[in-house]
């Protein structure tokens, strides 16, 4: 056992400070970002902003509408369409702004297997999601499919460390997921004891992949578009929202009224009861629920919301004299705004 003193801080716990600028409106910030992936080598050009695969987000009909947006945003399909579903969903245009995400179960391969059987070159980009990415058995499998599928480009996690994010990149990964608990529905923290705070985990996983020519998505913790922005400033290169979208038009989900009478959606973690339910029948006897169910006031279409978090990002970047938001980073100090207690000795 050890104990690690070093501060580590969340979303939360800082503000960006503002800076000189030469800017006079955000219209004239480019949030666009093009990267070239490591592995599969091709291009992305777009608002790395990319929706979470979970039920009532990372939806056919989320997808459609970031299409119709016109921004280049993507979404990360969950894991539970059939092979139905996806073979008539997918086309050209939609190849491209979407994430066809599987676990690491053999009936996710299979099903991916026979997508690319009878739908070959049209998935481009692939998510590796499980709740654990320090597996052994989990490196193993990115490394097969990237064997596989030489072309995909392929995001990978979950971790929160550097380590594993060098490991995962070196195994075949172009872009590695980061964030263990920090999701308005996930109570791994709670369960489990197991995280790492949000801001901290960007900035140190960051600085991990790029050094090996590698990207991160940032998942989880962020509330409001302040907070994407500070994923941005930290050295996040995609930022993937799961509350931030939900409860609109594109949910897929029914809309319930309450008691209050105003209208609801249910928004519920993919380790939660709910999900574990609805997918697989039941939580499995060996394990614990590992996310809630919550109701989020319906919001309508996902239109306005994406406008408000866009804005609020250009906004950000006019703050600090951030051009293009690849800058942002570069023109980012954070000052801490929170106090940690040093708890160690019941010292205050």
């Amino acid at each position: 056992m050890r104990i690690e003193e070093d501060i580590k801080l969340d979303y939360k716990d800082v503000l960006i400070r503002p800076k000189r600028s030469t800017l006079g409106s955000r219209k004239e910030v480019d949030i666009t970002r093009e990267f070239k992936f490591r592995w599969s080598g091709k291009v992305f050009k777009g608002v790395p902003v990319i929706a979470a695969n979970m039920d009532g987000v990372g939806t056919m009909d989320m997808a459609r509408a970031f299409i119709k947006d016109g921004n280049g945003l993507t979404v990360a399909l969950h894991k539970h369409y059939t092979l139905d579903d996806l073979l008539n969903f997918y086309d050209k245009k939609t190849s491209a702004a979407v994430w066809y995400s599987i676990g690491m179960t053999p009936a996710d391969e299979k099903k991916l297997d026979s997508f690319m059987k009878k739908k070959p070159g049209l998935v481009e980009k692939l998510c590796l999601d499980v709740a654990n990415g320090y597996s052994e058995g989990f490196v193993d499998f990115v490394g097969r499919v990237r064997k596989k599928y030489p072309k995909l480009t392929i995001m990978a996690g979950n971790v929160v460390t550097g380590e594993m994010v060098e490991q995962l990149i070196l195994a075949g990964v172009d872009v590695v997921k980061v964030g263990i608990g920090p999701g308005s529905v996930c109570t791994t923290r709670k369960m489990t004891g197991i995280g790492y705070p949000q801001l901290s985990a960007v900035i140190e996983c960051a600085d991990a992949a790029h050094g090996l020519g590698g990207l991160i998505c940032a998942d989880g913790g962020c509330t409001v578009p302040g907070d994407v922005a500070k994923a941005f400033g930290a050295g996040a290169d995609f930022v993937m929202l799961g509350g931030m979208l939900a409860g609109h038009d594109q949910a897929e989900e029914k809309v319930t009224q309450g008691p209050d009478g105003k209208k609801y959606l249910a928004f519920y973690g993919m380790s939660s009861d709910t999900a574990m339910k609805r997918h697989k029948g039941g939580v499995a006897e060996y394990r614990a629920s590992e996310g809630k169910t919550v109701k989020i006031p319906y919001r309508g279409d996902v239109t306005a919301t994406l406008q408000d978090l866009l804005g609020g990002l250009r906004s950000t970047c006019t703050y600090v004299g951030a051009r293009k938001l690849k800058e942002l980073s570069k023109r980012t100090t954070f000052i801490r705004v929170t106090q940690q207690l040093n708890t160690v000795f019941g010292q205050e």
